[in-house]
């Protein structure tokens, strides 16, 4: 065998090698129910942003990883979402008091009104 044969066996060795690091770390997001993105792959693997872009097979398999987590949400967002919910309702909640209090001051000030129309009828048949 050559060095040249030698080399070329090396080299698709390790390509396999990174191949079969690359889906291990994509199945690994998966199972995590972890988003599969690029950076996250690069950090896990210790491979290039563009191994991932290039390669065919690892592209093919992170593109239909990413398919599958089309419904995936990030627990992050989830958390955030029910925070705002919760404030969404104690705004709710204080639109409801500050309505009620404001019909009241409402009918307070149409008795007060009512009230001053009698005073001024009084004052003027006083004249």
């Amino acid at each position: 065998m050559s060095k040249y044969d030698k080399m070329l066996e090396e080299n698709q060795k390790r390509s396999k090698e990174k191949v079969t690091r690359a889906k291990q770390a994509i199945q690994q997001l998966l199972m995590d129910q972890e988003r599969v993105t690029v950076p996250k792959l690069m950090k896990m693997t210790g491979l290039s942003r563009g191994f991932f872009y290039k390669n065919p097979t690892i592209r093919e398999t992170m593109d239909r990883a990413i398919e599958r987590q089309g419904g995936l949400v990030d627990p992050r967002k989830d958390i955030l979402n029910q925070a705002m919910d919760r404030q969404l309702e104690i705004l709710r909640q204080q639109m409801a008091v500050l309505k009620k209090e404001n019909e009241e001051l409402k009918q307070e000030n149409k008795r007060l009104e009512k009230i001053l129309r009698q005073r001024d009828m009084q004052d003027l048949r006083n004249l």
